[in-house]
């Protein structure tokens, strides 16, 4: 049914439609990021609890790299030890958070960055739920030590570089859909950033150019003024 000849009832093409293609790409890459990380940080999690006894250190590289098997039941680098269901509820939050937001996406780094942060955050709510001592109250397991720092996993790792990657994204005014803060479109509906149409658009139709003027055409008298001038000389 329509409202009027050639006016549907519906909204415009493509209102409430799922995301184009370059939005499916991008959730795409977002879960294969958050894939790798998370495959990555469980599969090294079962080896070194296979192969690692608990406060062991292997010195990979001297005074750089050790390994050493900790049980962790805080956050990440062993903070907070005494909120693991806080903390594993916070780990949800997140998740669902970053889930809901990828519908929105549109940009390559951002896809990066919350795959990231959904890799980790669902690899260390994997210890939560499934390790001891119970539900929700798992103790993550972290291996990797460096230095003057805290032990930690694949997981810590992929949440700070995806924190780290959102205060550079929002820092540089890159939103989650690709534009730029300050280059949002002005004028007609639709229109992209720094004000021009999207892609395929018809450029505005130029207004049509007045024909110039014959030569000697200025000077001809006009019909008025041509029948003014025959009374004057029918009087004279």
């Amino acid at each position: 049914m329509q409202a009027a000849r050639g006016a549907a009832l519906t909204g415009p093409p493509g209102a409430g439609s799922p995301p184009g293609p370059p939005g499916r790409r991008r959730l795409g890459l977002l879960l294969a990021v958050a894939a790798a990380v998370y495959v990555a940080d469980v599969v090294s999690k079962i080896i070194v609890v296979a192969a690692l006894p608990p406060r062991h250190l292997v010195h990979v590289v001297d005074g750089l790299l050790t390994l050493q098997l900790v049980r962790n039941s805080g956050a990440a680098f062993s903070l907070g030890t005494s909120m693991t269901v806080v903390f594993t509820l916070i780990a949800v939050g997140v998740i669902i958070f970053i889930l809901r937001t990828s519908r929105q996406l549109r940009s390559l780094p951002w896809a990066v960055t919350l795959g990231l942060l959904l890799g980790g955050a669902t690899g260390n709510l994997t210890d939560r739920l499934l390790r001891s001592p119970g539900l929700f109250r798992g103790d993550v397991v972290d291996w990797i030590q460096l230095p003057h720092w805290p032990v930690f996993n694949v997981a810590d790792s992929a949440i700070v570089c995806g924190g780290l990657l959102t205060v550079f994204l929002a820092a540089r005014g890159i939103r989650l859909d690709g534009t730029h803060d300050g280059h949002a479109g002005h004028g007609r509906p639709g229109a992209g950033p720094h004000g021009r149409g999207h892609p395929g658009d018809r450029p505005p139709r130029p207004a049509a150019a007045e024909p110039p003027a014959q030569p000697g055409q200025a000077d001809r008298p006009g019909p008025a003024e041509e029948r003014g001038s025959a009374a004057g000389d029918s009087r004279a």
